[in-house]
């Protein structure tokens, strides 16, 4: 069995860098909305190199939602969603983005008495005295919370309604309850722009933000690809699209495309995901020097900001720390890796701490994904990004998914798979059965599905998801 590898301390130089990175995103559509500027949404994949040639701020639904369920709000947003006529069957991101659109927030309760937030008793850990024992209440006989840690009562508001208050120390009031977190302060769009490569509930998702706001929606259609290869049919009709939305988006930002600007949205995109196909590649070090659950966490940083030279500086920090890592022997995964899998699909937001839990506990590292690396498109001019944006996850066809996933698999060395069969995701989960199947008949190896949902935590059932890493860990353990 190989060493032990040392637990990293604390956040590397380019973790630091990444989370600037989404962070300056925000806060720049913010002051760009203050100052009566045009603020896009935007599909994550979406050719943002556009937007970048007119110096458009644009923010991205999908990571909102993935940050509002990964607070764990995503449930209250998909019930306000629900409840003005959206069906719970549809995706998790639109049902929470749909509920954003339509002003709801999450907002803390707030006592105007005491002029202090309302404390939810429930909430926080156990006091704990000077010799570090726990405080047991003697009413009760259960253990006192500890006020440091304890958290306001959380409730849905909608945006609409505090804005429509008269300016005072009311609404200022309200508007400073809602909960402080990015993803809960984006600006409302003045347009949205979707490339429907991603799934066709992108299409509605987005045509619905645009009817709410009464905004224009620009619209890039990546039909589903039944080859391998990007025949010069398809890049000319995305070529074409390219050039009309080129047109759109002179209208909406009052500016001429510059060619000066998008050639260099092209070049840091291309550095970007260079950088980032190239950390992602350090999982194929064994043990590795990173939780494959780093990446999911970074992923924020290149559906946000392709095409920014600082995201391309910030990868390639990560990347110098990761080679550190190898030389010191050290690891941001904070358990010895005994058993490697590839974690198939879109994580479960709400519930990273129970996905993770019992993959500790077997020693078990996700070494290998597909969904981080898509996010990679690496292109030279016009014709090769067409082709690009026709290499997402779900407008390939089988044969193309499986290469994929299986080249991941074996360069990255792992004993398993683990799939995530994503109520949310149902482009992405419905041929996963038969691509599950190819993976044992090609790899030799075991897999093992879970129900789940990237947003809505009611869709996720701790105890079998516990059962199935088990499973899994045994049939990987009986094959030593």
């Amino acid at each position: 069995m190989a060493e032990e590898a040392k637990k990293k301390k604390g956040p590397s130089p380019g973790v630091l860098a990444l989370r600037k990175v989404v962070d300056d995103v925000y806060e720049e559509a913010r002051q760009a909305k203050k100052r009566g500027e045009p603020v896009g949404w935007s599909s994550s994949k979406f050719p943002c190199e556009l937007a970048a040639a007119f110096d458009l701020h644009v923010v991205y639904p999908e990571n909102q939602a993935a940050g509002i369920a990964a607070n764990r709000n995503g449930e209250m947003l998909c019930t306000a969603a629900e409840d003005i006529g959206y069906d719970n069957d549809i995706c998790g991101y639109a049902r929470i983005s749909l509920a954003y659109a339509a002003g709801y927030r999450v907002g803390r309760k707030f006592d105007p008495e005491t002029g202090e937030f309302i404390i939810d008793p429930a909430s926080g850990k156990p006091l704990k005295d000077e010799n570090g024992n726990v405080v047991i209440d003697e009413e009760t006989g259960k253990p006192k919370k500890d006020p440091k840690t304890q958290t306001p009562y959380e409730e849905l508001v909608n945006i609409n309604d505090i804005e429509a208050l008269p300016d005072g120390e009311e609404k200022e009031r309200r508007l400073n309850a809602l909960k402080p977190i990015r993803q809960n302060l984006m600006p409302a769009p003045d347009f949205v722009l979707c490339c429907n490569n991603i799934c066709n509930c992108m299409t509605k998702w987005y045509e619905n933000i645009a009817r709410m706001h009464n905004i224009p929606l620009i619209m890039i259609d990546i039909p589903y690809n039944n080859d391998v290869d990007v025949d010069d049919s398809k890049v000319a009709y995305v070529r074409a699209q390219f050039d009309a939305a080129i047109k759109q988006l002179e209208k909406i930002s009052g500016r001429k495309f510059d060619q000066k600007k998008f050639d260099e949205a092209c070049h840091n995109a291309n550095r970007t995901a260079k950088a980032w196909l190239k950390v992602c590649d350090y999982l194929q070090y064994k043990p590795s020097p990173m939780s494959g659950f780093d990446l999911f966490n970074h992923m924020a940083d290149v559906v946000t900001a392709r095409a920014k030279v600082e995201t391309a500086e910030a990868f390639e920090l990560l990347a110098q720390d990761l080679e550190q890592n190898i030389k010191d022997g050290t690891s941001t995964l904070p358990f010895e890796e005994k058993k490697r899998v590839m974690f198939e699909g879109i994580p479960c937001w709400p519930k990273l701490p129970a996905l993770f839990k019992p993959l500790k506990e077997n020693g078990i590292n996700v070494t290998a994904v597909v969904y981080a690396p898509a996010f990679g498109f690496v292109f030279d001019g016009l014709d090769e990004m067409a082709k690009a944006y026709y290499k997402a996850p779900n407008s390939v066809c089988i044969e193309q998914g499986v290469a994929w996933r299986e080249g991941i698999c074996r360069d990255n060395k792992v004993d398993g798979v683990l799939v995530h069969y994503n109520r949310s995701c149902k482009p992405w989960s419905g041929y996963m059965a038969e691509m599950q199947r190819r993976f044992t008949d090609d790899l030799g190896i075991p897999c093992a599905g879970f129900d789940g949902d990237q947003a809505d935590p009611r869709n996720f059932n701790a105890a079998q998801y516990e059962t199935r890493v088990q499973g899994l860990m045994e049939a990987m353990t009986a094959k030593d």
